[in-house]
């Protein structure tokens, strides 16, 4: 079994231990896959998101950090909301909270005994983040877990459409050389 993989596939349907949303900072429905990971899981996910302290007015979960709750209706036991950075320009350390959002995740991955994890190109939708670079820290953080995370059974990158498949293989190749 390949431990860290990139498919093309409607992340809401895999029927693994944990699917990574890729929230906004209230962590309330939006859209594209957090809007579909929303519907998929059913109204208890959203009571489960308000159940999460504020830590200021509308901030449920800062960008670079990640909350977990149960996977409801979806076939997941948790989803794990992590917040990307909003894209403004790369000098304002975007790729720094990107790849925390994939350490947070990864992090409570490990202490929810998650084996097996599923990620979407986080910040690559609404937030405006380039899809090459974005791939390329996806597929590091996630090898680097893998490295180092002993619960840790595999790691799939997930894309719904075909452009961001690719870019995801070609970062996952041009990592393995």
């Amino acid at each position: 079994m390949t431990r860290l993989r990139v498919d093309q596939a409607d992340i809401t349907t895999l029927a693994i231990d944990a699917i990574v949303n890729a929230a906004n900072e209230a962590l309330l429905p939006g859209g594209g896959v957090d809007g579909a990971i929303h519907d998929a899981a059913g109204p208890e996910l959203l009571r489960a998101c308000l159940q999460i302290a504020e830590l200021r007015p509308g901030v449920r979960c800062p960008a670079g950090q990640a909350r977990i709750t149960p996977g409801f209706g979806l076939p997941v036991r948790f989803v794990i909301h992590t917040v990307a950075p909003v894209w403004r320009g790369g000098k304002h350390g975007e790729a720094d909270v990107l790849a925390s959002c994939y350490r947070s995740a990864f992090a409570l991955a490990g202490q929810h005994g998650v084996r097996t994890l599923a990620f979407p190109a986080l910040g690559c939708g609404a937030f405006g983040y380039p899809l090459r670079s974005a791939a390329r820290i996806a597929v590091h953080e996630a090898r680097t877990a893998l490295a180092t995370l002993p619960h840790l059974e595999a790691v799939r990158l997930v894309a719904i459409e075909s452009d961001v498949e690719d870019e995801l293989r070609r970062a996952l190749q041009a990592d393995a050389g």
